[in-house]
């Protein structure tokens, strides 16, 4: 990324100047910044620094709106329709490709200052990058692990414990998945289980399906969209992306060592289940940690895993982002508030209550993310293997994961249609809806 035009004028000048349409009043009025963050601490780490913004630049002040991942893109849908988006937009950068397209986000290539652009990865750079124009700054990123019941991992015999420099390979990972089964009240009694309980190795909160497929594709040179030569994106089911969604279908149908139940769950939907000792192991997003000490019964020991790979980790991911509306009458102060809030204290705060991965170098380093505590260590061991999500750029991909991928996947989890049908689906009916995108 080439240096941002701003990047020398200093905060002063950057809350000088607007730019932008709008009135004497939408220029006098708060900026509104809504976020979508819901987990306690990240809502008072966001409104505490809302509220030091506010003391500092009591004259270019912002309103914090809070929102809701669940319905976000339809909210931002009708607002931008309406004429009422917020002017600081927080979203995940698999959700920018349609607004971006759309003319709906403002191209942030120019206002980015030169230390957020340098501090933030070129790769983290890519995911909210559309056409060579950045439409959303990523600040927060989250690797998917294994999050383990270290006793059960212990009592298992002949199962060795990755590390982020020694993941599993897949087959291992199916194979550590049988073992910690029969490890439980089918074979054995660890302390702490009833005998006769039946125990799964693992459990697969597949209720979102897709994100966890597409992205743990990656860890084994899976990407699922590729671009033609005429630039237009094109689902391919070839041999790499079969293996993750393989894996999980021949743990609950063939195995047993998966938990059939759990497909229709949410993450935390798990938890009860896991400290119940139901299952040993279960694939979560990094930020389920919170939960997980929150709610776990005391003594109750746990340890964070990388996810499988086949060779070099690698991992999709999708970072939640902040992004300015098109229609802000006051973009640069709306980008002097974003660098604020981006500065490495601020972002590794964020972090921390999100209990999430800054994308920024400098937070990264923080000591307070490199912890053995809490699997902190682990997380940030696995910062450099996460790539931008094959589908982030694909416009019509919300549809296609809705209507096409979604049912798909489950049916096929749940073993209600083979990999053949699955692949149809996902290749001659999902190409129909990007077609319709990509005119």
């Amino acid at each position: 990324m080439g240096a941002a035009s701003l990047g020398s004028a200093g905060a002063g000048a950057l809350l000088a100047g607007c730019s932008g349409g709008g009135d004497a009043a939408a220029r006098r009025r708060p900026l509104r910044f809504q976020s979508l963050a819901w987990q306690a601490e990240s809502v008072a780490a966001n409104k505490a620094l809302v509220e030091e913004w506010n003391r500092r630049h009591p004259r270019t002040s912002v309103e914090y709106v809070q929102g809701a991942w669940p319905t976000v893109h339809d909210q931002l849908l009708t607002a931008f329709e309406g004429g009422e988006a917020p002017d600081i937009i927080h979203d995940a950068a698999d959700d920018l490709a349609d607004f971006a397209y759309g003319g709906n986000l403002a191209d942030l290539t120019g206002l980015l200052p030169d230390r957020l652009a340098a501090d933030i990865p070129r790769h983290s750079w890519r995911t909210g990058t559309f056409d060579g124009r950045v439409y959303g700054v990523p600040f927060l990123q989250e690797p998917r692990v294994l999050i383990a019941n270290r006793e059960l991992l212990r009592a298992a015999s002949g199962v060795r414990v990755p590390t982020p420099e020694e993941p599993w390979s897949w087959a291992e990972f199916r194979a550590a998945a049988e073992k910690l089964s029969r490890a439980g009240g089918r074979t054995g009694s660890p302390a702490g289980s009833r005998a006769g309980d039946r125990r799964y190795g693992v459990a697969w909160p597949l209720k979102e399906p897709v994100s966890a497929t597409l992205n743990l594709a990656l860890s084994t040179g899976g990407r699922l969209f590729h671009r033609r030569a005429d630039g237009r994106a094109e689902v391919r089911f070839d041999a790499a992306d079969q293996v993750v969604p393989r894996t999980v279908h021949d743990q609950v149908n063939v195995d047993g060592s998966a938990a059939r139940t759990t497909l229709g769950m949410g993450g935390s939907d798990t938890l009860p289940g896991f400290f119940a000792e139901r299952y040993a192991m279960v694939p979560l997003g990094f930020s389920y940690r919170q939960q997980i000490v929150q709610q776990a019964p005391e003594g109750f020991d746990w340890t964070v895993l990388p996810a499988p790979a086949d060779g070099a980790p690698a991992q999709g991911v999708s970072p939640q982002t902040l992004s300015i509306a098109a229609d802000c009458p006051r973009k640069e102060s709306a980008m002097a508030f974003i660098a604020f809030l981006l500065e490495p204290a601020n972002m590794a705060r964020l972090a921390l209550g999100d209990w999430m991965l800054p994308t920024g170098t400098t937070a990264l380093r923080d000591p307070r993310l490199r912890v053995r505590k809490y699997g902190w260590a682990t997380g940030t061991a696995l910062a450099g293997s996460l790539h931008a999500a094959p589908a982030q750029s694909v416009r019509g991909y919300p549809e296609w994961k809705d209507k096409i991928a979604t049912p798909g996947l489950q049916e096929y989890y749940s073993g209600a249609i083979g990999m053949a049908e699955l692949e149809n689906r996902l290749v001659e009916d999902g190409n129909l809806v990007l077609a319709r995108y990509q005119r």
